[in-house]
């Protein structure tokens, strides 16, 4: 009596319920590849942590100058540092964590080919390194905003 060869059946979909799971349990290893990307990011720089400062403190007062003297752009009452700075930090939030979450498949390459792990844990750990950007960013646009004693109306709770 023979048995019959065993055979393997791909079906569609099957695959994504298994890689929520396994994003789950490699949670470990976003932790560690964010701490990495953040001890490279901050300790290893002579400015450290005072660069995410920096970089949106300078990009306002180029703006500040440009569009709001040269160009004498109005911004509807709200002080133009004000608007510039509200601005500029979701920006820069946003373009930091598509380039730097697209650098890091080139500069992961190696480790995505050797070991198994679900490979969107690479570029979000670069993307939460870019949120605690944002989150350090977000004091300059508090300290711009207790300058000009600016209280944003409560329907900035709703995103209005």
């Amino acid at each position: 009596m023979s048995k019959s060869p065993s055979r393997i059946i791909i079906e569609s979909g099957k695959q994504d319920k298994h890689y929520w799971r396994d994003l789950l349990s490699y949670r470990e290893l976003f932790f560690f590849l964010a701490w990495r990307d953040i001890k490279v990011r901050y300790k290893q720089t002579i400015l450290g942590v005072s660069w995410a400062l920096i970089r949106p403190l300078l990009t306002l007062v180029v703006f500040t100058i440009v569009f709001g003297k040269i160009a004498n752009l109005g911004s509807d009452g709200i002080p133009y540092p004000l608007m510039v700075c509200a601005g500029i930090l979701p920006w820069n939030f946003i373009s930091t964590a598509f380039s730097e979450a697209a650098s890091s498949l080139v500069n992961n390459a190696n480790l995505m080919t050797k070991v198994y792990f679900p490979r969107l844990i690479i570029p979000s750990s670069n993307v939460l390194v870019s949120l605690l950007d944002f989150f350090i960013a977000l004091l300059l646009l508090f300290f711009v905003m207790g300058y000009y004693r600016f209280v944003p109306p409560l329907q900035i709770l709703w995103l209005h």
